[in-house]
């Protein structure tokens, strides 16, 4: 592995696809409803993300429920079923070791509706508007 990736640089493709394949197996398991607590009931959780570290011992895990109720309980929900879930993602994803996993709420999309607030601004709309010619001018 480059120093690159271990100090935080860009992720490797193994990195990437291990990702990819723990989402796909947690995003299952929340939607076959194979997590019995009745603080899920209800509530439909998106899993938009996963963060491998360099050494693929830690996975962590981006959650959102859809339409944003119940953000602050569910990481709180999925750690204490953490022991089932990496139980259930060993079995699905065939690593050497099952990676510890953490679970954390999703703020991407609510960044990207911050930035795009921003960008819609009275102020900004200001600055991106073409220069007016200024009189007495050559």
């Amino acid at each position: 592995m480059s120093r690159v990736h271990q100090k935080g640089g860009e992720p490797s493709q193994r990195m990437l696809r291990v990702a990819e394949l723990i989402r796909h197996a947690v995003a299952q398991l929340l939607s076959r409803g194979e997590i019995n607590d009745p603080d899920l009931d209800g509530i439909v959780v998106t899993v938009p993300s996963v963060k491998m570290s360099p050494d693929l011992k830690l996975a962590t895990i981006y959650v959102l429920p859809m339409g944003g109720q119940g953000r602050d309980t569910i990481v709180g929900v999925l750690d204490r079923h953490k022991k089932f879930l990496r139980g259930e993602i060993a079995h699905q994803v065939n690593l050497k070791y099952a990676p510890d996993i953490r679970f954390r709420v999703d703020e991407s999309f609510d960044n990207a509706e911050r930035i795009d607030a921003l960008l819609h601004s009275p102020k900004v709309a200001q600055d991106l508007a073409p220069p007016r010619d200024e009189e007495g001018g050559e």
